[in-house]
């Protein structure tokens, strides 16, 4: 009894600092693509029939009413547009959507509000449709500026195509993104330093650059798994990240989370919400969001969370309460990743106990983490070690 009424104790303290929070987001989900990467496990599906986006655009407004009833005295900081392919909504449903946030939410005069783009011609041709919705930062998917490399990551633009694409959305929008992958199979060190030397000329103070995972349930996987997909290995991922690190820095974008790297002001506010713990709505299929201590995850399949916006206000499958002891852990993975690290004393107040300091010490020894007052983030040497990191603090 005396357990439980702690746990109620420390999460209506938790509450009230989120309440007081200054950041809250607000993630739209569109799962449409013209076709399934073979490295990509997000919730996206092809459809070879038009898509009825008045019909998704409809939906999307409607679950949001429902989301502001969950999460009703915020203001909203960032929108962010993520697939799927976002670039592929008409900019009148994107207008549609902003339009909605707007009379439910008060927004922030300085507010985000990004959309993945795909560079290909096509797509970009809705750029100024767009910013004229209120899109005011856009996360251009490169992802490679090798032909052949695209082609086996099953793009569908060239290199030449993607960076007009990216020179345009940078005339157009006041922030922009160039998102890269890497430790692609056949990559040298050399290869990587040549490309991301090449994208650093053309950047306009944001990357993200991500190392290829192979995911279960996808193409890559299977291929991975029967022996015809090489990856570089551990040394040389490591390598990789080594000269990633060193190259944007000369540049002078710091690594402010483990993949991402910025100008000061540059960095992605709507993102930093999620890295801070902090709460934001999940709309759309697959969607998920944390509002108020509970965890919110939405029916990935389109047309069958379509409905059910249409028929109940919502398409949410699973709203969870969590505990102040089930967030803690949830708190350690997202704080760890990025350069301000976390707060020793808000973990505390989740966990309902001290960070061991034994563990802490014994990686500060290792040169791994380090402390700054309250907060704990890692290293430049731990970096690439969070994953180990993580376990261990977590005992």
């Amino acid at each position: 009894m005396r357990r439980r009424t702690h746990c109620r104790t420390v999460a209506a303290r938790w509450r009230s600092s989120l309440q007081n929070s200054s950041d809250f987001g607000v993630y739209i989900h569109w799962p449409f693509c013209k076709a399934k990467c073979p490295y990509c496990d997000f919730n996206s599906h092809v459809r070879h029939e038009s898509v009825d986006s008045s019909r998704f655009g409809r939906a999307l407004v409607r679950e949001l009413s429902h989301m502001k009833s969950l999460a009703p005295d915020k203001i909203v900081t960032s929108i962010f547009f993520g697939g799927g392919t976002p670039s592929l909504m008409p900019p009148a449903v994107v207008a549609q959507v902003l339009d909605h946030v707007a009379k439910l939410w008060p927004v922030a005069d300085d507010a985000e509000i990004t959309l993945e783009a795909n560079p290909t011609s096509v797509e970009a041709e809705n750029f100024r449709g767009y910013r004229a919705a209120g899109v005011n930062r856009v996360s251009v998917g490169v992802q490679a500026l090798h032909e052949a490399d695209l082609k086996a990551l099953g793009r569908q633009h060239t290199p030449d195509e993607a960076l007009a694409a990216f020179r345009l959305a940078s005339q157009i929008f006041p922030r922009t993104s160039f998102d890269l992958i890497y430790a692609r199979p056949g990559q040298t060190v050399t290869m990587w330093k040549e490309e991301l030397t090449r994208a650093l000329g053309e950047q306009q103070g944001h990357m993200s650059l991500y190392q290829l995972t192979i995911e279960p349930e996808t193409r890559y996987f299977d291929l991975f798994q029967a022996g015809k997909l090489i990856v570089p290995n551990e040394d040389d991922q490591a390598s990789l990240f080594e000269v990633t690190q060193e190259l944007t820095e000369k540049a002078g974008l710091t690594a402010y989370e483990v993949s991402n790297h910025a100008k000061p002001g540059h960095e992605s506010r709507h993102n930093l919400t999620y890295w801070r713990y902090l709460d934001y709505a999940g709309v759309g299929p697959g969607a998920h969001g944390r509002l108020q201590g509970k965890a919110t995850a939405c029916i990935k399949h389109p047309e069958t969370w379509a409905q059910a916006v249409e028929t109940q206000g919502h398409g949410m499958a699973e709203q969870t309460d969590l505990t102040p002891a089930e967030q803690a852990p949830e708190y350690l993975l997202m704080g760890m990743r990025i350069n301000e690290g976390l707060d020793m004393v808000r973990h505390a107040m989740l966990s309902g106990q001290r960070m061991d300091e034994g563990r802490i010490q014994a990686l500060e020894a290792l040169d791994l983490v380090k402390r700054e007052g309250n907060r704990l983030s890692t290293t430049s040497r731990g970096r690439p070690l969070l994953n180990a990191i993580i376990r261990e603090l977590n005992g």
